[in-house]
Order: C-alpha cells, then sequence, then structure tokens
C-alpha cells in the first residue's frame, strides 16, 4: 500500500516544461519549440512516426481517451510524430512538423483556479492532449494558422483539460493556452526573446488593439467582465483573471521558469516562488541549441536547490 501510495504523489508531479525561441533570439537564425518530460519513473519510450499526406479521406476520428469525435477533412498534409510506443489510451502523437514546415508541441499542462472554471467547465469529451496534434497539424499552413485552427475547434468542441500548445514556422513562434471549457489566448513570441512555460498559465497582459501579435477566444473580455473575474483595476493579466498562485507553484513550477531565466539572464535577480516572473524575457546572448538542452535537462545545476548538488538537506529537498 505504501508503494502504491508513492507511485501516486509521484505521477501527480510529473509534467512539463516548455519553452520557445525567437528567429532573432536563436544562434542560427532558426525558430524552437521545446517540451520535455519531467518525472520522477521513467519516461514512456517513444516512436518517431511519419504519417503520409492523404487526398479524398472520408473518415470521423474518434479519441480512444474521452470518446471525443470529429469528422476529418478530405485531405492533409504529411507530417511527422513522436506518439508513446504503447498506443493503448490512443494517439498521443505529442509533437511533429508538417510539410509545410509547420511545427507543433501539444501540450504543456496548466491549470485555471476554480472561480472561472465554475463558470466555464472542461467539456468531458472535448479536446483534449491525445487528440490535439492529431487533429490540427495536418490540416496547417503556418503557426499563427495553427492557433486560428485550434482555436476552431475549441469553440465548436469545447476542450477537456488546461493545455499549453506551441507553434512554430520560419518566421513566427506562438504560445496557446486553454484554459477553461471555452477560453483561451495566444501570443506570438517576439523574435529577438524567448519564453518558458512550467504547468502555470503563463501568458499575462493582452493587448486586444493587437491582433497581429495576440490572438483570443470569442466574447473573453465579456466572460471576464460579466463574472466579475478580473482582481485588477487598471489592466487584463490573463495570468491574474485565470491563473493560480498556490503552494506546488511555488516549488515545482515557478522555480523552473526561474533557472532557465537565471541562466539567460544571469544579471537579474529574481525569487523562484515569485507568481510574477515575466513569461518573455530578452537573453543576454544568443541562445544555442545547446543552451535549449541544457534547460530541458536541468535539475538547478549549480545552485543550491540541485537535488544532486551539495547544498543543504532542506534546499536540495524544496
Amino acid at each position: 500500500l505504501l508503494e502504491e501510495i508513492n507511485m501516486i504523489d509521484r505521477i501527480e508531479i510529473s509534467a512539463c516544461t516548455s519553452m520557445m525561441v525567437g528567429k532573432k533570439a536563436s544562434l542560427d537564425g532558426a525558430t524552437y519549440i521545446s517540451r520535455n518530460e519531467d518525472r520522477l519513473v521513467a519516461i514512456y519510450p517513444k516512436r518517431f512516426v511519419v504519417q503520409p499526406a492523404v487526398t479524398g479521406r472520408k473518415e470521423t476520428y474518434v479519441s480512444p481517451y474521452n470518446n471525443l469525435t470529429v469528422p476529418l477533412p478530405e485531405s492533409g498534409y504529411r507530417y511527422t510524430s513522436t506518439p508513446d510506443a504503447d498506443q493503448s489510451a490512443g494517439p498521443n502523437e505529442e509533437d511533429g512538423f508538417n510539410e509545410k514546415n509547420v511545427g507543433e508541441s501539444a501540450t504543456e499542462s496548466v491549470y485555471a483556479n476554480e472561480r472561472v472554471l465554475a463558470y466555464d467547465p472542461f467539456i468531458k469529451n472535448g479536446l483534449a492532449e491525445d487528440s490535439m496534434t492529431t487533429l490540427v497539424l495536418p490540416f496547417i499552413n503556418s503557426a499563427r494558422d495553427g492557433v486560428r485552427y485550434l482555436g476552431e475547434l475549441v469553440k465548436k468542441y469545447g476542450s477537456a483539460e488546461g493545455n499549453g500548445v506551441q507553434f512554430n514556422d520560419q518566421d513566427e513562434v506562438w504560445y496557446m493556452e486553454i484554459v477553461t471549457g471555452h477560453q483561451w489566448v495566444a501570443v506570438r513570441i517576439p523574435d529577438d526573446c524567448y519564453a518558458v512555460a512550467a504547468n502555470q498559465i503563463a501568458i499575462q497582459d493582452i493587448d486586444f488593439n493587437d491582433p497581429d501579435n495576440y490572438m483570443w477566444a470569442d466574447g473573453i473580455q465579456d466572460f471576464v467582465k460579466d463574472h466579475n473575474l478580473n482582481p485588477d483595476a487598471d489592466h487584463w493579466n490573463f495570468r491574474h483573471i485565470f491563473g493560480t498562485d498556490t503552494e506546488k507553484d511555488h516549488h515545482y513550477n515557478t522555480p523552473r521558469v526561474w533557472f532557465a531565466q537565471r541562466y539567460l539572464n544571469p544579471e537579474i535577480e529574481q525569487d523562484p516562488e515569485s507568481a510574477e516572473l515575466p513569461f518573455i524575457r530578452k537573453a543576454n546572448r544568443k541562445i544555442s541549441v545547446e543552451d535549449i538542452q541544457y534547460i530541458m535537462k536541468s535539475h538547478f545545476n549549480e545552485t543550491k536547490f540541485d537535488p544532486l548538488g551539495h547544498g543543504n538537506e532542506h534546499d536540495r529537498k524544496t
């Protein structure tokens, strides 16, 4: 019984970290999206799969996970994916690129507060992580188009859970957070910046007068106003309205963002438990593939919080 309880505790803190880099922020001029699986147990084996392009198809997709049922377009692009080797729980294709050189990573689990979920709960058989790459990546022509297409699916079918989704193409990087049954926003990561998300609603201020760099669910402003959900008097901060600020956030989520920003901006001092860490930053140097790899595999290296380091027992367990 004790072993079972310990395993449940471990599964509950399994999670992901996502990192995005704009083309002018990267060393080689490419755009980057990335995501890891942060676990205390062995990571599930993956497969690399290339799905062929299709034309003239007449099929309906049914999710083995929650019975989401969606008629598929007749035509779809060739694309790659990296599903779990065990397909018993559904495709869970997770990420890939299509033949138009558009990338998607789905998903970063995110969690809304109970206040907003009371007014717009999740839809049991709505869109969930297991289906998101399958239903989006073969049908989009750009990163921006990915946000638009996924937003239409959420509008029609609802969302079964909170998810952060990354899209990139040769020019742009977008991050989209779907946080309730129908509410979402997305932001274009500036070309000269990077962004990190760690299982907490990350997006902050939204400029509703700038549709070139922000996208959002129809009616989201009215939803917030009608239900008196905005705690701020003078601005509209998505994280403040929809996000959480819990002990788990302080000890498990925000420190991962803090570590990435500490590595890329060591000149800036921040509190690893702060709920106000910025989502988007400009690094003090060009970001290499090796930098992204270092952050994705990090364990608070060279800090007192490193569980494999030389700090005191309290700090290493914090």
